[in-house]
């Protein structure tokens, strides 16, 4: 006591006890996502399709592109200790004919509109080896490689980059180890079972060998405005076919097993302003099977304009499909593309030379706001753009008559979709 007033320090405190952390069910999430859209093509290609497209295939088509549903509940960023997570999510509409599991489905429905598995994987972290410790997935995952994703909602374009649609994996099945060395390093190291492919002998693995994925990712350089993202996927990728062909036995290559597939990715992306952001990608992959490699890179801009809900966004590609064997170009039928995967026979439509491509990709990202009154909806993303392609070796690939060979060597397409976030 000071001159019969009580000191701060002697008065009694009553201090509300700290709030319980959140359980393990609160922070289960569960969210579903739409996405429809059309590429208009002004040469109407008599084949009906986009050259050189894989996901905006269909030239002057409406289509139901993916309505996924996503239940999962994440890992703890800060977390001390131990923590576990979980990711389920599937798709049905046209963009799973390309982004299937080979063994899950593939051939269900045979339709332009398929269902598919994107993500069914548990997350464990442990507070192993560092102070931010190492966090596990097992089962299916997306690929580390890459600037563009399979969920429409991550993209800045309707459309797809050639280094996206033909040499990248889409995903993975195995299990992946993120080392968080330190804020600004982490290390990734992956075994799997292949691209696109589980574990079932002879449906779901194309071929008998195992692959690595890994990398490393570097975190907030130049005073956190930076982050770079360099991976590999190595190994034997190409089907080796089975006698129990959906179309016609092309008979089994062992050298599928062993002939090993190099892709080798590079992201950098730099947040230039808090308005600008610039992507960077770089890729080259090899075949050793059948001696041929691609290898390009791929600049982004998006620019967030005063106007909060209005996105304008530019993306500029240079990428060389150096044959023997090409893979640019359209898998007409349903299920051409995974049958290509496995090994077996398919039609392809395409310049089948080596071709050096180029595009330009202008486009908005535009963001309403919703007004409360309707029910769910949570968000929607309307991205209208124009994208200009070309050879710059003059090879025709572009507007394929009804024989699937092309006549043009450029081509211009005007699309967008309108995603539904709820």
């Amino acid at each position: 006591m000071t001159g019969g007033v009580a000191a701060a320090a002697d008065l009694p405190t009553s201090k509300a006890p700290p709030a319980p952390p959140p359980s393990w069910w609160s922070t289960l999430t569960v969210t579903g996502e739409v996405d429809a859209g059309i590429t208009g093509n002004p040469d109407s290609p008599e084949s009906g399709l986009n050259g050189a497209a894989l996901f905006t295939d269909k030239a002057n088509e409406p289509t139901l592109n993916a309505t996924i549903l996503t239940i999962s509940r994440p890992t703890d960023p800060n977390a001390t200790g131990y923590d576990v997570g979980f990711t389920l999510q599937g798709t049905y509409g046209s963009d799973a004919r390309f982004t299937h599991y080979l063994g899950e489905g593939e051939y269900w429905l045979d339709s332009r509109e398929q269902f598919d598995v994107l993500q069914a994987n548990v997350q464990v972290h442990t507070p192993w080896l560092t102070s931010a410790g190492i966090d596990w997935k097992l089962g299916e995952w997306s690929t580390l490689e890459g600037a563009e994703v399979i969920d429409p909602a991550g993209n800045l374009f309707y459309s797809h980059s050639y280094i996206f649609n033909y040499p990248e994996p889409f995903k993975d099945f195995g299990v992946l180890a993120i080392t968080h060395v330190n804020p600004t390093l982490d290390i990734y190291t992956g075994v799997t079972s292949g691209q696109q492919t589980t574990l079932v002998p002879y449906v779901g693995d194309n071929n008998d060998a195992p692959a690595f994925e890994g990398g490393i990712g570097l975190n907030k350089l130049f005073g956190g405005a930076v982050t770079v993202l360099a991976t590999t996927h190595i190994g034997p990728e190409n089907g080796a076919g089975r006698p129990w062909d959906q179309n016609a036995y092309v008979g089994f290559n062992p050298a599928a097993n062993s002939a090993l597939v190099y892709e080798n990715d590079l992201v950098v992306t730099w947040t230039a302003t808090d308005k600008l952001t610039i992507i960077g990608e770089g890729n080259y992959t090899k075949n050793d099977l059948t001696d041929s490699d691609t290898y390009g890179v791929v600049g982004y801009a998006s620019y967030q304009t005063p106007i909060d809900w209005l996105k304008i966004n530019g993306r500029a590609e240079v990428f060389r499909d150096d044959g023997p064997v090409t893979y640019v170009g359209d898998y007409p039928g349903n299920f051409d593309f995974v049958n290509a995967e496995h090994g077996f026979g398919y039609s392809f439509d395409g310049a089948d030379v080596p071709a050096t491509y180029f595009e330009f990709t202008a486009g908005l990202n535009i963001t309403p706001t919703l007004p409360s009154s309707i029910p769910l909806l949570k968000g929607v993303i309307i991205r209208p753009e124009v994208r200009y392609d070309t050879t710059l070796n003059n090879v025709a690939a572009f507007d394929y008559n009804y024989n699937g060979i092309p006549l043009k060597t450029s081509q211009v397409t005007l699309g967008g979709d309108i995603i539904l976030k709820f």
